[in-house]
């Protein structure tokens, strides 16, 4: 076996003339089509047009050219198989024995802004996915070329033996099947918003790996980082990383939670994360101020931590986070000064994420969760609650300062793995308490930690009291207002309980649980 006919039609031209030329000099027949021919042509490269091969032109624009017997018969037909010898042979067809094709851009065309659904549509390949198919499943006598990063090896191969090897055919073919499985599910997920079906009978996915991690959540588990393909600014799989040594898994983990936190305020705001919960979050007039008290509210949980915040940060911020041990920065971006006194440390990792910044209403977009043996699929929980949203239940009306940190409170409890209790105050949450198996044992961690600053704080719980205890306890504390879903068959009794001790106490209608 020799590779002596390749065809050759991609819409990304990197690297191809040189690959070409290559196989010209090895005295490899080169067919062509379209704008990939043309370029081979006027590079000097010798090709031959497809419709040499097939007697039949390019026709519809370019849509039908290569969806020929010509073409699949020489890619499928099986080379020790003696009936396919002899139909080649009497139909005067010839065998294609490397086949390098890339895709119309359909990710690119659908990322454009205001794409019309016509030329997205225009922009899903037939013929190339066809072409890969078919040399794919006949990898034990073709190979095939989808990813212009495997030019060199193939062509490295092709210079020692005059063909590629069969484990490289195989994985040459897995790649194929990977790239055209990716498109195909860009497609369908593409036509399933555009009809209004989220949850479709078959949901496929597709992500593209950013990097191989060291390890997993812990040093027995293997990982890798994938991200979506056009996903949108201001996440963990845009952020352009600095300095420092690369993201472990808990790393993004928890960056990623810092990052949802401190995109819910428009305002200047810090937030400090451990383990997928915030320890610390601070508002203030500046990105300085809002650290201040997102490190004030618990100097002990955000050491070996994640800070984020939604402006630059600067020369002052930069000195204060210096001083102690932090896993990771992040920002929309650091001022010179900043980044070279926090370069300073070997480790620390710097973050640079673009829009964090401009909170510009957020998305639902669908969140995945593996089960074992299955996913559950949902819309994250994008819901924004403005004060005309809330009711009062309570005699006592919030003072407008306390009616403030409510709101402060409820944007954070949100990010709190249930069943959770946030005490706010001063804009800065002064306890948390995550993950807890009942509402009370939440609430007893959060006044715990806040000691004495819970006295004229508020409190913001992810559900509903489903009893009058919680708010028993949050009146010995000194806590002075509520903000909680409602919707217990005993709301009376937490009402009644909230009027005996004068605070004030506003329902959402709208739950946060988180798990």
């Amino acid at each position: 076996m020799a590779i002596k006919r390749a065809l050759i039609s991609v819409s990304d031209k990197t690297g191809i003339v040189e690959f070409a030329s290559e196989l010209a000099k090895l005295g490899v027949e080169i067919i062509s089509t379209g704008g990939t021919q043309s370029l081979l042509k006027d590079k000097g490269v010798p090709v031959i047009g497809i419709s040499e091969v097939t007697g039949f032109p390019e026709i519809m624009d370019g849509r039908v050219k290569t969806l020929h017997p010509a073409v699949h018969s020489g890619l499928l037909a099986v080379r020790d198989n003696e009936e396919h010898q002899a139909s080649m042979k009497k139909l005067g067809l010839d065998y294609i024995d490397l086949v390098v094709v890339n895709l119309y851009p359909f990710a690119e065309t659908i990322a454009k802004p205001n794409v019309s659904y016509e030329d997205a549509i225009e922009n899903i390949d037939i013929g190339g996915p066809t072409m890969l198919r078919s040399a794919a499943k006949n990898h034990a006598f073709v190979s095939v070329v989808v990813d212009a990063a495997d030019y060199a090896k193939v062509l490295e191969e092709v210079q020692e033996t005059g063909d590629t090897t069969l484990e490289t055919r195989k994985q040459l073919a897995a790649k194929v099947f990977r790239h055209t499985g990716s498109y195909d599910a860009l497609i369908a997920d593409y036509l399933s918003k555009q009809m209004g079906e989220p949850y479709p009978e078959r949901y496929t996915v597709t992500y593209e790996k950013m990097q191989e991690l060291r390890y997993g959540e812990n040093p027995h588990q293997s990982a890798a980082f994938y991200r979506k393909p056009n996903a949108a600014a201001g996440n963990i799989t845009t952020a352009e990383q600095l300095h420092g040594k690369e993201l472990s898994y808990n790393n993004i983990n928890d960056a990623n939670t810092a990052l949802q936190i401190v995109k819910e305020f428009s305002e200047p705001a810090v937030v400090a994360v451990k383990h997928m919960n915030p320890c610390g979050v601070g508002i203030g007039t500046n990105v300085l101020e809002a650290y201040q008290k997102a490190y004030a509210a618990d100097p002990t949980s955000i050491f070996g931590g994640i800070v984020a915040a939604n402006r630059t940060v600067d020369e002052a911020t930069a000195q204060l986070l210096h001083e102690i041990f932090l896993e990771i920065v992040i920002a929309p971006d650091f001022t010179p000064e900043a980044l070279d006194i926090l370069s300073k440390k070997k480790n620390i990792r710097l973050l640079k994420v673009v829009g964090l910044d401009t909170v510009a209403g957020r998305k639902a977009e669908p969140v995945v969760t593996t089960v074992e043996g299955g996913m559950l699929v949902q819309d994250s929980d994008a819901y924004q609650l403005t004060e005309a949203d809330l009711k009062v239940v309570s005699e006592r009306q919030p003072t407008e300062e306390e009616m403030k940190q409510l709101l402060f409170a409820w944007k954070v409890v949100k990010h709190v793995k249930s069943n959770a209790i946030v005490l706010v105050a001063d804009d800065m949450t002064v306890g948390v308490g995550a993950g807890q198996m009942n509402r009370v044992g939440a609430a007893k961690i959060a006044i715990e930690q806040a000691g004495d600053k819970s006295k004229g704080a508020v409190l913001s719980s992810d559900a509903f009291f489903p009893m009058g205890d919680t708010l028993e306890m949050a009146a010995k504390a000194g806590i002075t207002a509520v903000i909680q879903p409602g919707g217990s068959i005993k709301d009376e009794e937490s009402i009644r309980v909230a009027n005996e001790n004068g605070i004030a106490m506003v329902m959402t209608g709208v739950r946060h649980f988180k798990h």
